[in-house]
């Protein structure tokens, strides 16, 4: 039997660059198998071959701060509705949700929520006011919708009295880190020993670092705290930190997008810290899980809807004393926090794995396609 054609609009990375981009990533691991895939995305000489199964269309990036995405949006769709011939569009992402009206005049239509962007201090008061259009669009289109936050699902029906489907964001198995991919990052940042470690695609505010280097602070911590994320996206907030991080031994290695050098920096870190301040459904907390390294997580619902206490060790919010505290805690019951990596690693793997994730689309893909 031929398969159906399935094309995926809002990714721009593809290999993935983290967040959203390694969500769909990992879904169409499995999804090729079942369905013709092809994927709109940044120009990218790795692309074509990636992954075999799945075809790519590519764009070059426009440098231009702020519109440049929408610029890319706008080829991508003129590109589909001219020469696209597919029995599914999904969008990913609520920036391109502007297009979902006209999409869904020609497609059968899938969008997913990744986020409500707008809540995101980094963004200007009109990029805001655009995101927040967007979310208007997106409720109200005709296709099917999801979301990968429990927390959104309640949002949406609270607010605009429409029910969405939840799909989690879900991971491969990690089997066997190979520690040894992270002796070059180490070497060449004079890393030695055990580190805390917190890793994010963009160091901004709303990833909480600056809560976890003043809660190092207060309890004089003596240890290293590596620091994974791009320094570049928010120049001063990056100068912020390092200046606040005097005293403390901290070392920033950059963005480490090769997963198998990350998953080693993980394995090889004493705990993973994450006092996020606001997520959809994070990765990095399934990616840490899977890896099997203990953490301390900040208590956003976003987190508490994945992990339970005794699975992570959570502290509050924003909240550098509480944390404080918990490194210290943490620190003098390691037993019991590789006791609640244990337990995080079990949960995962029994409901977050992608393979159960795919089987949600594919039994939805298949429920458009028939009926619409």
């Amino acid at each position: 039997m031929k398969k159906k054609k399935i094309v995926i609009f809002g990714v721009k990375y593809f290999p993935s660059k983290g967040g959203t981009s390694r969500v769909v990533e990992n879904l169409l691991r499995e999804l090729k198998d079942h369905f013709e895939i092809t994927i709109y995305c940044y120009k990218n000489e790795l692309a074509a071959d990636f992954m075999e199964g799945v075809k790519t269309i590519q764009f070059s990036e426009t440098p231009i701060k702020g519109i440049g995405v929408f610029i890319f949006f706008i080829k991508c769709f003129l590109h589909l509705m001219w020469n696209g011939k597919y029995d599914v569009v999904h969008l990913h992402k609520m920036d391109g949700a502007f297009f979902l009206p006209l999409l869904n005049l020609k497609f059968k239509t899938v969008a997913t929520s990744h986020g409500l962007p707008y809540l995101n201090d980094k963004w200007s008061s009109g990029a805001k006011f655009y995101f927040r259009r967007m979310e208007e669009i997106f409720i109200r289109s005709n296709g099917k919708l999801t979301s990968v936050s429990k927390t959104q699902v309640a949002y949406f029906e609270e607010r605009y009295k429409r029910k969405i489907l939840y799909v989690p964001n879900g991971i491969h198995p990690i089997g066997k880190v190979q520690l040894e991919f992270a002796d070059e990052i180490l070497k060449e940042n004079e890393v030695e020993g055990e580190y805390l470690f917190f890793a994010a695609r963009r160091l901004i505010p709303l990833k909480g670092c600056h809560t976890l280097i003043e809660a190092l602070k207060k309890i004089k911590y003596q240890g290293t705290l590596v620091i994974a994320a791009d320094i570049e996206q928010l120049p001063s907030y990056t100068q912020e930190l390092k200046k606040s991080a005097e005293g403390v031994k901290v070392k920033f290695v950059g963005y480490v997008s090769d997963l198998k050098v990350l998953n080693a920096l993980i394995a090889r870190s004493k705990f993973f810290v994450f006092p996020s301040e606001l997520e959809a459904m994070s990765m990095m907390l399934l990616e840490v899980g899977s890896v099997g390294t203990p953490m301390i997580c900040s208590d956003i619902p976003q987190n508490t809807a994945v992990l339970e206490n005794g699975q992570v060790l959570f502290f509050e919010s924003k909240n550098a004393n509480d944390l404080a505290e918990k490194i210290n805690w943490a620190v003098k019951n390691e037993t019991t926090m590789h006791d609640f990596a244990k337990n995080a690693r079990r949960v995962i793997e029994e409901k977050y794995l992608v393979s159960r994730v795919a089987e949600k689309y594919i039994k939805l893909y298949t429920e458009v396609i028939s009926h619409g």
